[in-house]
């Protein structure tokens, strides 16, 4: 790799060591003048590509980023991304003077983190080569390290699990310096975007549908990145033609638990997936309810029969908590769940209008709400919050 020196600027970012590999001179010129905008790059053309791995010249075998030409021969050009992909040796990025997103999907499937499109747009390629300026950087993480592993689970349908898990997963992501992310397991159709107020081109779909394709690089293609920082794996926004297996869910918690400090699902209130690693021993599982009779019969029923052995891994949340509306008294609420609740999630009706009206996640506001999920998320990832000097406001750690 090169050496990864730090420049000065408004972003910090590595320097970087740049591959452009097209046969066409007027395509390859054109990729080389954006990238001269660029004072952190050190760029070097090639005019045809290798005929196998092997057969790479050091200096593109060095390179941090290769961007790579389809449209001389998309498939010479999705091999090799394949195969620098496969080895791990590069930050692959793929150009077309099309937009043809089966040809994207192609690509990204070989494991391009990025499909581009000419005439460069420079605000794109600058985000681009900031995610590779962040992946080059970040430290590696050793294959038998796993990151935490923070389920949602709710007793029925509409008791808020998407709202507390995005919420929550916002907030780690805000308060720690560890990399995060948020997969939507909510099956067959899920609302974690929708309330992140995003727009994902890739969901658990593609990576289920590709489960033999899976490892970090390919994961890496299909999320996104909110404005916090969390990333976000969304739920497809059709429904698939094959359910999910078992086999698939654990491969894709498997490399995001190697790829990320901190994995939170949203299942939904999905019991179907019990045998999956989902609700294993090392998971921490928020079991969602309300204080109603069917909730707290529900909640009662899956303590017994899924988490009885889970001991502190469950953590039991009554959301839309209302202390002075409740039909039962805080004895018999506890009787009902097995154990007391760990979190109370107030019942904020003005804080929930104004996130539906602002399209603003909740946790980004101030309200009792916010401050519910700061704490649950400092509390579970061990985190110490840092007070302003002046006003003795919590402020985010990034």
């Amino acid at each position: 790799m090169s050496n990864n020196s730090k420049v000065s600027g408004a972003h910090d970012q590595v320097t970087l060591t740049v591959a452009i590999i097209d046969p066409d001179d007027h395509r390859r010129k054109e990729a080389a003048r954006a990238l001269s905008e660029r004072t952190d790059l050190q760029v070097t053309e090639f005019s045809s590509f290798p005929s196998s791995l092997a057969d790479l010249p050091q200096a593109m075998r060095d390179c941090d980023v290769v961007m790579i030409d389809v449209n001389s021969d998309s498939d010479r050009a999705c091999d090799l991304a394949e195969s620098l992909s496969s080895a791990g040796r590069a930050y692959v990025m793929a150009y077309s003077t099309q937009v043809d997103t089966r040809l994207a999907i192609r690509f990204m499937r070989a494991g391009a983190r990025e499909f581009l499109n000419l005439p460069l747009d420079p605000s794109e390629l600058n985000a681009a080569l900031d995610r590779a300026s962040d992946h080059i950087s970040a430290p590696q993480r050793d294959d038998k390290t796993l990151g935490k592993l923070f389920v949602f689970l709710g007793t029925k349908g509409g008791c808020g699990v998407t709202t507390l898990a995005a919420n929550f997963a916002l907030a780690l992501a805000q308060e720690s310096d560890q990399e995060t992310l948020l997969i939507d397991f909510g099956l067959p159709l899920g609302d974690v975007a929708i309330n992140l107020g995003m727009k994902t081109e890739y969901s658990v779909a593609n990576a289920l549908q590709h489960q033999g394709r899976m490892d970090a690089n390919f994961l890496s293609s299909l999320v996104a990145k909110h404005d916090t920082g969390l990333m976000v794996l969304a739920a497809a926004s059709e429904f698939p033609e094959k359910p999910p297996t078992t086999g698939g869910i654990d491969s894709l918690l498997t490399v995001a638990r190697q790829s990320y400090d901190l994995v939170v699902v949203d299942a939904g209130s999905r019991v179907d997936l019990m045998n999956s690693t989902l609700f294993d021993g090392s998971a921490t599982i928020f079991l969602v309810a309300q204080v109603g009779i069917s909730e707290l019969l529900t909640a009662n029923r899956m303590v017994r029969k899924f988490f009885s052995s889970h001991g502190d891994k469950l953590q039991i949340v009554l959301n839309r908590y209302k202390p002075n509306d409740l039909l039962f008294d805080e004895k018999t609420v506890n009787e009902a769940l097995t154990r007391p609740a760990q979190w109370k999630i107030p019942d904020d009706y003005a804080a929930a209008r104004r996130t539906r009206e602002t399209a603003t996640p909740m946790v980004l506001g101030e309200s009792a709400i916010a401050q519910a999920l700061r704490q649950m998320a400092r509390t579970n990832a061990d985190i110490v919050p840092k007070k302003d000097g002046k006003k003795g406001f919590l402020r985010f750690l990034r």
